[in-house]
Parts: structure tokens; sequence; C-alpha cells
């Protein structure tokens, strides 16, 4: 039944794997029921991100559950403008790689649009594809994602909406968001051809998915506001048959899960209240404690206040929870700083503590949770940082060659022998220099970039006090491609952590919960934790481990989700700015900004004030920023 405050209807999943799954045992369903029939099944195909676990389980499905592909008809939403069918970003070459080349798709039966074409020839050319499929008896269903601006296909806002296949000019945030994919914004195509709004409305049958926190804003927009040209993906309201897949964090600002109070009867448990009392409180501007039944019945909490008693009992439970939850001890405290009331959870039976913090790229430990870093190891413990990638990706060319250049000039200079180090450099030298848009970087340049990411590494973790000793570059196998797009998690990143793990036997783990970055590397690194700490749960050393959640780079959690709240002082603030400093091959300009255009320290900072500030509202204690962090509950989100 749709809710009655969404006019698409939606369903939420625990996992984005979930709800891949859910589409491709639909779209495995329609392709045998039209087999049944003897009929062709005609699909709308959609490259990205988002559908690669869709095509991984169809593939499975026609491998070990003999699924056919005979009679499926497939036409792909779009492709950019030039594009080459071989180029690493190419649909087509997407496509082959992660479907068509695995099951028994003919290729006569496999449409693309071609970016390849001259421009004199491209309206002909998607005029045909319009024809091709209104000849195959039009779409039965349509595969699609969404980004931040609400495009489907690559209609842009102001499409039309009964706008057909076309060449298209893309804006800024579409080619920020493919930036990760061509490495740098800068190489993105500025045009692409893409289906209609009016040609993807006329399939019979669609699917959305989205998943991940930077699709929650376009997701309330899609469902809840209302059809405009602005935002393309609205006129989905009027398909009669569309749903969206979600998992929970692209689910998150749905009134249904943000504010469900407001649509009939909800569970009041502990987490539901606090998310409904911070919520009055922000609404009503006033702190917690000052909340009175009125502001309640005010704001449609009517049962809050019949089922949990009187404002001031609902509004002390809340206050007293969000105040156990600050702590400037986050590794727990020794004997001699033992007070009466101490917040529990931190082990303070165990002290000094082995702490062990995951960072997915070389940057990450500093940026998240920097100020918490500086604490752990001035407070004694022994703390240890595994960079998990290399992240040699985010690195430009020009520092590369600066880097090779130097190196080959101080030998040079100073008549060290460095056998080799001038065909590296002409390597270097005459690769960077004619290398093209996109392209792949040899072995020797990725390996350059490589040491440079370690060497900023190295020194972000000594501004914090960490020993050389304790750093550890796990250089995980699944990273190890050269390319935006990774290998799946396998064996050998499980047991690259896990050996780790059990030498070090935290006490302590953090790792980065943030899973918004531009190209899903922190999404596959947490997998590698989780997945890695599930293996060991039964080893006598885990029984006195935590794992907390850290972020920061890309988004922040809630205050209503916080479970530990680490004050920073103004020294520590600028202390960890010094910090992330040293990463030089991200300052000024990051190669994968996402959809931020600020620089990391200034992301870190703003985040860290506004967390500070809202505690600071809600009529807590007063501090110059704050880290959070949310405790994992040992089994959800091993499969991200």
């Amino acid at each position: 039944m749709l809710n009655p405050n969404e006019r698409i209807p939606c369903r939420i999943y625990d996992r984005a794997s979930d709800a891949s799954v859910a589409a491709a045992n639909e779209i495995a369903g329609l392709i045998r029921q039209h087999a049944a029939s003897g009929d062709r099944c005609v699909l709308g195909l959609v490259s990205g991100s988002s559908p690669v676990n869709v095509y991984n389980e169809l593939v499975r499905l026609h491998r070990d559950e003999s699924l056919s592909f005979a009679n499926v008809v497939t036409f792909n939403l779009d492709e950019f403008f030039p594009m080459q069918p071989f180029e690493l970003q190419s649909v087509s070459r997407f496509m082959h790689e992660h479907l068509f080349d695995h099951v028994d798709l003919p290729e006569s039966q496999i449409h693309l649009l071609d970016g390849s074409l001259p421009r004199d020839e491209i309206a002909a050319h998607c005029q045909k594809y319009e024809h091709a499929i209104r000849d195959h008896g039009g779409l039965d269903l349509q595969l699609l994602g969404i980004n931040r601006a609400g495009h489907i296909g690559l209609n842009e806002p102001g499409s039309d909406r009964g706008s057909r296949t076309r060449m298209i000019t893309l804006d800024q945030i579409t080619r920020t968001d493919a930036a990760s994919d061509f490495f740098g914004a800068e190489n993105v195509p500025r045009h692409a051809l893409t289906m209609g709004v009016g040609t993807i409305l006329e399939a019979r049958r669609i699917l959305l998915l989205a998943f991940g926190e930077g699709k929650a804003g376009i997701v309330k927009r899609t469902v809840e506001g209302f059809a405009n040209a602005s935002t393309p993906s609205t006129f989905l309201q009027d398909h009669p048959d569309v749903t969206l897949l979600l998992d929970e964090a692209a689910a998150s600002n749905l009134m249904r899960v943000q504010s469900p109070w407001l649509l009939g009867d909800v569970t009041w448990d502990a987490s539901t209240i606090r998310r409904a009392v911070i919520d009055l409180s922000d609404s009503t501007g006033k702190a917690i404690l000052k909340l009175t039944d009125a502001d309640y019945n005010e704001q449609g909490l009517q049962d809050l206040l019949a089922a949990h008693g009187s404002a001031y009992d609902i509004n002390l439970r809340v206050f007293r929870h969000l105040q156990s939850t600050i702590t400037g001890w986050p590794g727990g405290k020794p004997d001699h700083a033992k007070q009466a009331g101490d917040r529990p959870g931190n082990r303070d039976d165990i002290f000094p503590k082995r702490i062990l913090l995951f960072s997915p790229h070389p940057d990450d430990d500093v940026i998240s949770m920097g100020g918490t870093l500086i604490r752990l190891v001035d407070q004694g413990h022994e703390v240890h940082v595994a960079y998990q990638t290399s992240g040699n990706i985010a690195v430009f060319d020009e520092d590369a060659l600066r880097y090779a250049e130097f190196v080959e000039e101080f030998c040079q200079q100073f008549g060290l022998a460095a056998s080799g180090l001038d065909e590296l450099a002409d390597h270097v030298d005459t690769f960077l220099r004619n290398k093209k848009a996109g392209q792949i970087d040899s072995d020797q340049v990725q390996n350059i970039k490589g040491l440079i990411r370690r060497n900023e590494a190295r020194q972000g973790a000594r501004c914090c006090g960490v020993r050389d000793e304790h750093l550890h570059f796990l250089d995980l196998p699944f990273y190890q491609t050269g390319r935006v797009k990774k290998s799946p998690i396998s064996d050998a990143d499980l047991d690259i952590t896990i050996d780790l793990l059990r030498r070090i036997q935290p006490h302590q783990i953090y790792a980065a919960g943030d899973l918004s970055d531009p190209h899903g590397t922190h999404r596959t690194c947490l997998s590698v934790i989780l997945q890695s700490c599930l293996r060991c749960q039964n080893e006598p050393w885990y029984e006195s481990a935590v794992v907390w959640f850290y972020r920061g780079a890309w988004q922040e959690w809630s205050t209503h989700q916080i479970e530990m709240a680490v004050p920073l002082s103004p020294q520590e603030v600028e202390r960890k700015r010094q910090a992330i400093f040293k990463h030089q091959s991200q300052k000024d300009r990051a190669l994968f900004p996402g959809s931020d255009a600020r620089e990391f320290w200034q992301r870190a900072e703003a985040r860290n004030a506004e967390t500070a500030r809202r505690y600071d509202a809600l009529g807590l204690a007063e501090y110059a920023a704050i880290e959070g962090f949310v405790r994992w509950d040992g089994q959800s989100g091993v499969e991200l």
C-alpha cells in the first residue's frame, strides 16, 4: 500500500545488496515469463555503480540457475559524447564487463547509443534508436539510477516530460559526479546521448535504484515533492508501475523514516523517542530541558506523551542519554581519572588499550577522526593506524612528475648511484606527457603516486603522535586495478586484514562508516573490516574488542545516532588541521572532490563545529568541535 505522503511506491531494504538481489530476481522472473510464452523480453538497462550488484546477481543466476538471456533484447539509457566503445568510461565497455560477456545474450540483440559517431550523424542515430525500441514493442522493464540533480538517464534538469532520445549538454553537477570515473572533472565530456524522459516513461515497468546517504535528499524530492521539470525524476510520479528500491541510507530523509510519528502510530522505542525529541528541539529552537507539554502537542507528539509521561520526564531521559555520549576519554580512563557516573562501554578495566584505526584512504584517519586520534595517543594508548589502500589514483599527474624529477636531480647533484633511475624518469616523463584522458597509469607511475600518498600518511600520523612502527600499509588487492572500478573483495583482502587483527589484538577498532565517497572505496573497505571481525569473533582476544564507526570526509552522523561524542579544544582543532595539511597532494584541489567543493580540512572543521553547535543548541555543554562515533552492533552492514 502506497504511503499517503509518498507519490511513488518505495521498498526499503536493510542493505543495498538486498535491494540489488530483489531487482535481479524481478528481472529474472520477467525474462523467464516471456521465455515461457515464446516472447522476447525487452529490457532498458543502466550503467553506473548502483546496478553493479544487480548484474552480478543476474550473472550468478545464469551460471548457477540456468537463467538464459537468449530471448532478451537490451537498450541502454545513455552514453557520453564523444566516447569510443573501448574506452574505460564507455557504457559499452561497462555493460560488456559487468553483464554481456558473462551471459548468453546474442550480440545482435544488444542496442547501445554510439558516442563515437560524427556530430552530424547523431540526430539520425537517436531517431533510429527510438524506432528500434518501438519495433521491438517497447520496453518491458526499464532499470534506472538517479543522481543528486534528479536526472534519469542523462536528462538534465529542465528536460521536457515528452523528450526523446537526443544529445544533451551536461550540467556541472553531473560532470562533478562523473569526475571519479574520468580521473578529474576536467576530463568529463560536456555532452552525452540519452533516452528522453518520454521514452523512459513509456516502459511498462520501471525500477529505480538509489543507495547511500548521498542520495537521501534527491530521493525525498522525487518521492514526496511535486512533479516539475527542474527534477526530471519527479516525472516518474505519473507512471502507473514504478518502484524505488532503496537502502536505509537513501531512504533516511523520507518522512516515514525521519518523522514517522507525523504519519500515524509508531512504536516508541528509545531511538525513535530520541529522534522525535531532538527534532522537536530543533523545530522549536528550544533546548531539550525547556520543552513543554504544549510543544509536544503542537508538533503532533501527543501519543508520545500519552505513552511515556510528561514532557519533563521525557526531556530528562533524552538529555541524560545525550550527556552520557560526551567523553574526553575515548579509550577509557585510568584509575586516577575515574569518577562516579562515568559513561560505560569503553572497558575501563583495560588501560592503556591497543587501538587499531582503519583508514580506507591515506588521509581518512586525520580528516575524519584526527582529534580523537590525537587524544588517544596523548592519553597513553598504543595506537596503530592501518591504511587499507594506496590512494594512488587520487594523485595528479604533475605531482608524480615533480617527485620523479626531484629524485633524479637529487641523485645527479650529489653523485649518488641510481641504477635505472634515468630510465624510470624518462618513462614517467614520456608517459605522463602523452597520457590520454582517462588512461590507466603505468605500473611505474602508479607506484610513484602510491609512495607520495604513503609519505603523506606517515607525516600526518606523526603530527598526531603515532609512532612509525605502528603504521601499517595494507595495499588491499581489491584496490590495485589502477582505475576507479575496483575488483570484488577476495580472500586475499580478508586474509591481510585478519592477520593484522590477530597480530595487534585491539581492544578498540575504528572504521570509516562514511559510505558516500565518490567511488565506493569506503563501502568496500568497511565490508572487509566487518567480515574480518566476524571471522575473529570467537577468538579470546575479540571478547574485549569494540568497533566504532567514524565519519567526516563526506557525511556526519546525525545527533540522534551518535553514541560517543569526543569534544575537541581549539588547540586540538588546529593540530588536526596541521595533520590534514600534511596531505599535500589533496590540498587546494582534490582529484576526486565529490559533491562538496570545499577542501577536506574545511569540510571536517565545519562538520565538527556543526556537531558541537547542535549539542549546544540542545542544551548541553558548548565546545569548539565534536567528533561523533557510532558503535557497531556486531552484525549489520557486513554485506553493504
